[in-house]
C-alpha cells in the first residue's frame, strides 16, 4: 500500500457534522487535540494552586474553587478552539447539542445533574476542601477533592466515600468546619449527691485549662444541668479550632482527665441504683432436699 493509498484512506470524508464532512484524518487530529487540552486545563490548574494562588491570603477551599473554575474555562475555550482548527464550523454544534438533550431525555441527567451541582458548589462554596462534613448515617469526615461529578470525603478511619455533587445541593449536609474552624465540643459527666457542685465544676475548668488542643477564648464553661435520678449531670463545654478532625480523639482525652480529676478529689461518679420497698412482709418457703 503506498503513502498516497494511506493518505487517501484517512483523508476520505466518513459522514457529516453540519456542513462539514469528517474524516479518519479529523478525528484523530481533534483527539490530538483534545489530549492537549486536558493536559493545559490540568497544567494551569496546578500551576494555579501551587505557584499562584498559595501566595495569597485565600484559604485553601477558595484556592481550590478558583482553579478549578479556571480550569474549566480553559477546557471549554481548548476545545472550541479545536474545533475550530480540524475545521468543524461552530454553527454546527446545534446538531452536537441535539444530539446531546436526546442523550440527557434517555439517561444523562444524573451527569448533568451532579456537574451543574459541582459548579454550584465551587461557586457558592457551601462546602470546601479541608472542611469537615456529617453526611448522616455515620459518614463523617474531611472533604479531600471537588470533582466534577463527584466530592471525595476521607473519614476518620481512612476510608475514601464518593458522594454525588447533587447530594450536596438536594440534600442536608451538616458542616462543622463552614467559615469558623472552632467547634464546641459538650462532655457530660454526672456525680453523686454527696458532692459539692462548686468543686466540681472548679475540677472541670482545671481539665479544660489543662488541655492544649481547648482554646483560652472562647473561655471553657461549665453547665449544672439538672438533678437526675441517681446523680447530679454536668457538662464541660470547651472550644477547639484543630480537633474537629479528632472530635473523638478530644473528648477521650477529656473523660480521661476527669476520671483522674475526679478519682484524686474523692469525687464520686455513680451508677443508677434502684430501691424496693414492700408494702406487705413476703413469706418465702425452703424446702429441705
Amino acid at each position: 500500500m503506498t503513502w498516497s493509498e494511506i493518505f487517501g484512506i484517512f483523508t476520505k470524508p466518513l459522514f457529516q457534522l453540519g456542513q462539514t464532512w469528517v474524516s479518519l484524518a479529523t478525528i484523530v487530529e481533534f483527539t490530538v487535540v483534545l489530549l492537549a487540552v486536558v493536559l493545559l486545563s490540568r497544567l494551569v490548574r496546578r500551576v494555579l494552586r501551587t505557584r499562584v494562588l498559595a501566595r495569597t491570603k485565600l484559604d485553601v477551599g477558595q484556592q481550590y474553587a478558583i482553579a478549578r473554575i479556571v480550569g474549566y474555562i480553559v477546557l471549554v475555550l481548548g476545545m472550541l478552539i479545536g474545533l475550530e482548527t480540524v475545521g468543524v464550523n461552530l454553527s454546527s454544534l446545534a446538531v452536537i447539542a441535539g444530539a446531546l438533550g436526546v442523550g440527557i431525555g434517555f439517561g444523562l441527567q444524573t451527569i448533568v445533574s451532579n456537574f451543574v451541582s459541582g459548579l454550584i458548589i465551587l461557586a457558592e462554596r457551601p462546602i470546601q476542601v479541608g472542611d469537615r462534613v456529617d453526611l448522616g448515617n455515620n459518614t463523617v469526615g474531611k472533604v479531600e477533592r471537588i470533582g466534577a461529578r463527584a466530592t471525595h470525603v476521607l473519614t476518620n478511619d481512612n476510608i475514601m466515600v464518593i458522594v454525588p455533587n447533587s447530594e450536596f445541593i438536594s440534600g442536608r449536609v451538616v458542616n462543622w468546619t463552614h467559615i469558623d474552624p472552632r467547634v464546641r465540643f459538650r462532655i457530660s459527666v454526672g456525680v453523686s449527691y454527696g458532692s459539692d457542685p462548686h468543686l466540681v465544676e472548679k475540677l472541670l475548668l482545671e481539665v479544660a485549662d489543662a488541655n492544649p488542643n481547648v482554646l483560652k477564648s472562647p473561655a471553657p464553661g461549665v453547665v449544672f444541668k439538672e438533678f437526675g435520678e441517681s446523680s447530679l449531670n454536668f457538662e464541660l463545654r470547651v472550644w477547639s479550632s484543630d480537633m474537629a478532625h479528632r472530635a473523638g480523639s478530644l473528648e477521650s482525652q477529656l473523660n480521661f482527665a476527669i476520671w483522674d480529676k475526679f478519682k484524686h478529689h474523692g469525687i464520686e461518679i455513680p451508677f443508677p441504683q434502684r430501691e424496693l420497698h414492700l408494702k406487705e412482709p413476703v413469706r418465702v418457703e425452703v424446702k429441705s432436699m
